[in-house]
């Protein structure tokens, strides 16, 4: 009589290892946020981006030959690591109720989704571009103040927020004045029926608790384009089970390979701001 046993539930980790990269792949908010760099194919494990000078044109005379203009090469460096989590399945668990296959791959992508997005925010303190100060709540004029400033910088395009959502309480409290909604405008109306602050000033508003809420109620957002910060990826997502038999279980092992950097700090603007309730 054949004994059918964990060893040969192959479609188990198969759902596993679609869930959790599914997981990894959607759950990641600022993965889809910053200017992406696929290095699989790339030898090495440092990236490096050049940067150029801007070059500005003249007004010409006739028969008169053109200046040159030298345009100076910068480099940005993005090296690149391993990161991983691991959970135990046992044999017994994959025998009980409920589908571990599911949970397992929540958790297993989750991990990785939550480690890329905080390595990615905690580039917003680098950032020399600054509004707000400690101890004091966001308000609407910093978001206008931080669309001015990267406009005035010659950013174009994309221009996304990403604060933490007790800065994204308090940034609705004060556009609803705490929530009177006296002009019943469009915007306050939206935060009103949905707690959703959608845009403002053009620039699309996220919230992530994967922002770092410091021991004086601090916290540090950032109003960005996507060329203000990178990752590089040189080995996305991947889960590998390996067998333990004393154990009578499986090691489930989710790693990826890849690094962030800032590529251009002109094209961010850090708000730090009080993020208590």
């Amino acid at each position: 009589m054949a004994n059918t046993t964990s060893t040969t539930l192959n479609d188990l980790f198969v759902n596993i290892i679609a869930n959790a990269r599914f997981t990894a792949e959607e759950a990641s908010l600022m993965l889809g946020l910053v200017t992406q760099y696929d290095i699989q194919a790339v030898a090495g494990t440092t990236i490096q981006v050049p940067k150029y000078s801007a070059v500005t044109a003249a007004d010409l005379t006739e028969g008169t030959d053109l200046t040159s203009t030298a345009v100076s090469t910068g480099v940005v460096n993005i090296a690149v690591g391993e990161v991983g989590a691991q959970v135990i399945l046992t044999d017994v668990a994959t025998y009980g109720a409920g589908d571990p296959a599911t949970a397992m791959g929540t958790i297993l992508g989750s991990a990785i989704a939550t480690k890329m997005d905080k390595d990615l925010i905690a580039l917003f303190a680098g950032l020399s571009g600054s509004l707000g100060t400690a101890g004091a709540e966001i308000t609407v004029a910093d978001i206008f103040k931080a669309a001015a400033t990267l406009r005035a910088n010659k950013v174009t395009g994309v221009i996304n927020a990403v604060i933490h959502p007790y800065q994204a309480y308090q940034l609705k409290a004060n556009l609803t004045n705490t929530f009177a909604n006296p002009n019943g405008g469009e915007s306050q109306n939206e935060a009103m029926r949905n707690a959703y602050v959608g845009q403002l000033a053009g620039i699309t508003i996220y919230e992530s608790a994967n922002i770092t809420v410091d021991g004086s109620d601090d916290a540090i957002g950032c109003v960005f384009a996507p060329e203000a910060f990178a990752i590089a990826l040189k080995r996305g997502f991947t889960l590998a089970p390996q067998r333990d038999e004393s154990l009578r279980a499986f090691e489930l092992n989710a790693t990826a390979v890849y690094g962030v950097g800032e590529l251009d700090d002109s094209y961010g603007v850090k708000i730090l701001s009080d993020a208590a309730l």
